[in-house]
């Protein structure tokens, strides 16, 4: 199991064939392996921050990942559009879920903060359980132990703000919530960070366990139902399930939770995972909708393709964008439905056109069915666009076909000289799929409309319909720098 892991997605003797090819043209063995291995990772684990308002969540997942990314201030329920982040230490990758983003709403402190690490919990493969140790254990982290308990979730607790030796014994007294040994950090200076990072290594799998797909035969396929408050996603979820499992309201937002639902479809049964939508701003008086945005990272993480529900009777809107954007960089399959169809008159339907022409070119890849969720209208299109989507999703390509591919266009199309000299891509290899990765060994830099080039190329030439495509490349050292290194 080990080996295949280190090849990404390549056989034994289609690597033995790939390094050998390395070799010649002068890369460094051990930097291709590690090229390979990091393409080829699958899914990450991911681990959840939680705690009280106040105990420095959003601080420490910006020193976890390395900037400052994560909104940080003194007053708590500041938000932002993220929950999710990657990161990676000891040279293992992994994701963030903070919930740093929502503290307090009319359900009351402990209940809100309840309520976050449940839904974070769900999502993750492991916990960091941030406590304030200058103010020791209080009742509502008690209340967060007993979640995580029940959750049976592996869990390194955090004892933050130790800012010097004398923090310690404060660190040492919350032995008494009984989740083992308390790490002293100070996620503002950093003090103790490294630690607890190599204790949360320790707690996460190497890889995640895949609940879907391949790793649980004959399991359901899982897609998660997204898009914005009132876009449709109960009435769909209704109409295809053909009875009412999902309270649907005219006011935007009814929903909260996932509603995971076992559904047959064209003689196949799926699990589909109604999301809460994703409002715009969070509100200090609208903490739920805050978890809307928690749990649809989460229900995304879970799933394997993305069904993103775009109102047609309005303008496609940054939020539409956002969500897209959310779907794709999880790495998801995707399928773009648009509904309230039948309600568009034909100069709405004019406008919509430009509309998709400009604002969803970042995933212009996608199959595209245009239904009505209360009427019912083409559900019938939907099963085989999931199925287009999920195919593309899984696509693998030969390292000798895609080789012979690159060669042909990097003959017919160079790059463009840059200073004196011209990039060349020498070989590659699709390190993994779900979704397809590929790693390009190149004698310089390449740019970006370089890179975006060989992306559409590889879609015209091998499908990949319905699926994002990572592209990572990695540049030849200069032979001299290899030899002096050596030396």
């Amino acid at each position: 199991m080990n080996d295949q892991h280190d090849h990404g997605a390549l056989g034994d003797a289609e690597y033995a064939e790939f390094m050998e090819l390395a070799a010649e043209e002068g890369f460094d063995i051990e930097e291709v392996e590690g090229a390979i291995e990091e393409a080829g990772h699958g899914p990450l684990p991911v681990l959840a921050v939680v705690g009280r308002p106040n105990v420095g969540k959003s601080t420490l997942v910006n020193r976890i990942i390395g900037r400052r990314e994560a909104v940080v201030e003194d007053k708590p329920g500041v938000t932002r559009d993220r929950v999710t982040y990657e990161a990676e230490w000891a040279g293992r990758r992994f994701k963030v879920v903070d919930t740093g983003g929502w503290e307090q709403d009319v359900l009351g402190i402990d209940a809100s903060v309840a309520a976050q690490a449940e839904y974070a919990i769900e999502a993750a493969d492991a916990v960091v359980f941030v406590v304030d140790s200058k103010v020791g254990a209080t009742d509502t982290d008690e209340a967060v132990v007993r979640l995580l308990r029940k959750a049976g979730k592996p869990v390194v607790l955090c004892a933050n703000k130790v800012d010097g030796q004398s923090g310690e014994s404060d660190a040492a007294s919350l032995w008494s919530l009984g989740l083992g040994m308390p790490h002293p950090v100070s996620s503002l200076h950093g003090r103790g960070t490294g630690d607890m990072l190599d204790a949360v290594l320790e707690a996460l799998p190497e890889a995640p366990e895949q609940t879907f797909g391949s790793a649980a035969p004959g399991g359901p396929r899982r897609i998660a139902l997204i898009g914005r408050p009132n876009v449709g996603k109960s009435s769909l979820l209704n109409k295809v399930a053909k009875e009412d499992r999902v309270v649907v309201n005219e006011l935007a937002g009814t929903t909260r939770d996932p509603v995971d639902e076992l559904i047959e479809l064209g003689g196949i049964t799926w699990k589909f995972i109604d999301t809460a939508g994703i409002r715009k701003k969070v509100h200090l008086q609208q903490g739920a909708d805050y978890y809307a945005s928690l749990r649809t990272a989460a229900a995304v993480e879970k799933a394997e393709v993305a069904v993103i529900l775009i109102d047609t009777t309005e303008t496609i809107s940054v939020q539409d964008q956002r969500i897209i954007t959310m779907a794709v960089e999880a790495g998801r399959a995707i399928v773009i439905a648009y509904n309230k169809w039948d309600e568009l008159d034909e100069e709405r339907r004019y406008y919509l056109e430009r509309e998709i022409e400009t604002e969803m070119q970042q995933v212009s890849w996608a199959p595209r069915v245009n239904v009505s969720a209360l009427t019912g209208r083409h559900m019938e299109k939907l099963v085989p666009a999931i199925e287009t989507a999920l195919a593309g999703w899984e696509t693998r390509v030969p390292t000798g076909r895609l080789n012979a591919f690159l060669g042909e266009v990097v003959a017919a199309h160079p790059h463009p000289i840059r200073g004196g000299k011209q990039p060349r891509i020498l070989f590659g290899t699709q390190a993994g799929s779900k979704p397809p990765r590929f790693v390009l060994f190149a004698s310089g830099f390449l740019e970006h409309g370089y890179r975006r080039f060989i992306e559409r190329r590889l879609r015209e030439e091998f499908g990949f319909e319905g699926t994002p495509i990572h592209i990572s490349v990695r540049v030849r050292e200069k032979r001299g720098a290899q030899y002096k290194k050596k030396k």
